[in-house]
């Protein structure tokens, strides 16, 4: 490639790349304009508001998004957890181990990864609906505890392609020294698959916490909202909607993805060429 032709590329990526950020500059500025401003073709306010982001956070009645947000650690944490435990284990079995029907239960483990969530929604709600489960967190707990909930199966044929390439004379060296395969799977497996194992974590954090749906569908009391509930409270509990104070919550609300997602990018890029190369 020319030096022309190089610099026409880097131009138009440059240029195509400025309009798919406009609209996070426009969020960006939003969230320091009043609502006065929100109709102004300018980019940035011509008066800066820090005050959305303090009136904001404590702009709904009772609660400060400080509660919100402890209840989004809470449920993310706990299904993080279980999901990293449960679907690990599963992948061990699925990789290490010999059972009948082994091929029969991976087909359908592909089957749950292609079946869209939308089939299982309405019967799933039932049947929580009728163990009482709804407006707590064990709709979202029980399921990744067994493997499922939101990227279950992904997880697991993740880790499988991981685990394969890990070589097998470990595992026969541990037998050897007395090892079961359970600890195999805890002193030996478990510690070699950190890579795949943050990058299932990363998955599973920003998917759950992103679930608008699912946590508007089982939790129904305002003490239990998740931050993205409760920015929902902004169009709910006020006839002159604050338009600076909610963008400029929801700007906040995506930080501790972004946090999450840069600090562990190494590991994440990681996991994913070591799962797509062995196996």
């Amino acid at each position: 490639m020319t030096a022309r032709g190089s610099f026409r590329s880097h131009l138009f990526l440059s240029v195509f790349s400025l309009v798919m950020i406009y609209p996070l500059l426009w969020w960006v500025g939003a969230a320091f304009k009043s609502n006065a401003e929100m109709s102004s073709p300018a980019l940035f306010p011509t008066h800066w508001l820090w005050s959305n982001f303090t009136e904001g956070w404590v702009a709904l009645p009772k609660y400060s998004f400080t509660h919100f947000y402890i209840n989004t650690f809470e449920l993310i944490l706990g299904v993080l957890i279980t999901s990293v435990l449960s679907c690990s284990l599963v992948a061990f079995g699925f990789a290490r181990l010999h059972f009948p029907l082994k091929n029969v239960w991976f087909s359908i483990l592909m089957v749950t990864l292609m079946l869209p969530s939308q089939v299982t929604l309405v019967p799933q709600y039932i049947m929580f609906n009728a163990f009482g489960w709804v407006n707590s967190y064990l709709p979202f707990y029980v399921p990744h505890a067994l493997a499922g909930g939101h990227g279950g199966p992904f997880f697991i044929f993740l880790l499988i392609q991981f685990i394969r390439g890990i070589p097998r004379e470990l595992d026969e060296s541990a037998k050897m020294d007395g090892c079961s395969w359970l600890g195999i799977y805890w002193r030996i497996i478990l510690p070699l698959t950190k890579p795949a194992l943050v990058t299932v974590s990363i998955y599973c954090f920003l998917w759950n916490w992103d679930d608008f749906f699912g946590h508007l569908l089982y939790i129904n009391s305002v003490e239990k909202y998740t931050v993205g509930l409760a920015l929902k409270m902004f169009v709910d509990s006020q006839s002159k909607l604050p338009w600076g104070e909610l963008l400029a919550m929801s700007l906040v609300s995506i930080i501790p993805s972004i946090l999450v997602f840069f600090m562990a990018q190494r590991h994440f890029v990681d996991g994913i060429a070591s799962g797509a190369v062995k196996g």
